[in-house]
């Protein structure tokens, strides 16, 4: 299969510039101008003009909740709703029934995946209090790395004794991604919170149940073992400035740098679109749909995380996408699930970001998939390159549309995003060179790829 996609204004690797794209059996093959291709013969002409052409998104943390927890999502619906939202690969977590903690319920998940998923995948690996032993067992091209949960969250995966947690930093082969609160201050909060406000606190009280401290101190640990250990560190959806500050601690920013490659930097840190576009004023409106763990925060710390997407100390965005329903979602900060549906809308929300001049159009190409490629070391994706796969997402500006319900793709149906009017629409994504997603519709007879490593 040949295919030219022209008219198109590309963002690729710091550079936004007129070009067309030829792909050819899945694969770049080159970026040329329109005068050298008028006598070529292609048997697909994608008509660009008014778009931008961007690489495909690539969502380093997403909870696609198969096996065991499909009644609110599985990768057949959550793979659709990333198609929709530009999305073409994403690393899916651990926390699922069974847990994704040995080698042969990651091997379901993969064989899940061959069948089901409608964009490219891959899976991390979820560290335990007792399984580090099978660490050197892990394929490390086929995984982005090893899921580490320091603060209960959605699936009981805390992982709190010291000397587990010395094992896992000392002695993984792969980055290790972590979600960092600390419990026992978590718990703390909680019981004060009950006392004051009742069983079930109002969720406006999530951040402070979930506080900056228990951010912090867990954050500060994490980064203790890494820097003991020599661990790549991956720090989960930061949602604080005093993180930040600690992360920085004066010094040069800690980040992933536009060349090829990792920087000497063992510690980086993921923002998602959630905490970067809410605050806890949003509480009073959307109340538990905007639920997560971590809480969202105050103003302050979305600004600070907003203003660090620009000077480094954010290395990627990502989701968190992490699908209940609405009668999971039911209750306060006791009995309410946390977490919430977003790839869908990833794309379009961190554009909003660009036009209200938060960062630069080639900035959210860098944080949304060059530098997902650069930190996990994926093979071929993330740039507009000749000899890397044509994952390609067309945006347009100035198109007007409000999320509906009938046009959410997740299982869970709904969208803490309904009834908000966008200015950039997904107009085409682009899956190995497959038009997997062309103005509301997605193919789903089209299958993905396993994503390679390293």
């Amino acid at each position: 299969m040949r295919t030219i996609i022209e008219g198109g204004t590309i963002v690729n690797e710091g550079r936004t510039f007129d070009g067309t794209i030829i792909i050819d059996d899945g694969t770049i093959v080159s970026l040329e101008s329109l005068e050298n291709l008028e006598s070529q013969d292609h048997l697909e002409r994608i008509n660009a003009h008014g778009c931008y052409i961007l690489p495909g998104i690539i969502d380093d943390h997403v909870h696609f909740r198969e096996p065991g927890l499909t009644e609110k999502a599985d990768i057949d619906t959550e793979s659709r709703a990333a198609a929709a939202g530009g999305v073409t690969t994403f690393f899916d977590m651990p926390n699922t029934k069974p847990q994704t903690t040995t080698l042969e319920a990651l091997e379901e998940k993969f064989a899940l995946a061959r069948q089901k998923s409608h964009v490219n995948y891959s899976f991390f690996y979820g560290a335990t209090n007792d399984n580090a032993d099978t660490f050197p067992q892990l394929d490390i091209h086929r995984i982005p790395g090893i899921k580490l949960f320091m603060g209960s969250s959605t699936g009981n995966m805390l992982v709190d004794r010291r000397e587990a947690l010395e094992r896992i930093f000392s002695s993984t082969p792969l980055p290790l991604m972590a979600h960092c609160e600390d419990t026992e201050i978590i718990n703390r909060n909680m019981a004060m919170a009950k006392e004051e406000y009742g069983d079930d606190p109002s969720v406006a009280h999530h951040p402070e149940i979930r506080s900056v401290e228990a951010c912090y101190e867990s954050t500060k640990l994490a980064v203790e073992l890494a820097r003991k250990y020599q661990t790549r560190l991956h720090i989960a959806h930061l949602t604080t400035a005093k993180e930040l500050e600690y992360l920085t601690g004066g010094q040069s920013p800690c980040e992933v740098r536009l060349t090829e490659g990792l920087s000497p930097c063992e510690v980086t840190a993921e923002a998602t679109v959630s905490h970067l576009y809410f605050s806890d004023r949003d509480y009073a409106r959307l109340g538990t749909r905007i639920k997560c763990n971590p809480a969202i925060k105050s103003e302050r710390d979305r600004e600070a995380l907003q203003q660090a997407l620009s000077d480094g100390r954010i290395t990627v965005i990502g989701t968190d996408h992490a699908p209940h329903l609405l009668s999971q979602k039911e209750g306060g900060c006791a009995k309410a699930a946390s977490g919430m549906p977003m790839i869908q809308f990833s794309l379009v929300t961190m554009l909003e970001l660009v036009d209200r001049g938060v960062l630069s159009l080639e900035r959210l190409v860098e944080l949304m998939c060059h530098n997902p490629a650069r930190l996990f070391e994926v093979r071929q994706r993330g740039f507009i390159r000749p000899g890397y796969r044509a994952d390609l997402v067309l945006v347009r500006p100035q198109s007007g549309w409000t999320v509906t319900p009938d046009c959410i793709q997740s299982k869970c149906g709904w969208s803490p995003m309904e009834g908000h009017t966008y200015l950039w629409r997904v107009e085409r994504t682009l899956c190995n060179g497959h038009s997997v997603y062309v103005n509301g519709q997605v193919d789903t007879d089209y299958i993905g790829e396993e994503v390679a490593f390293r």
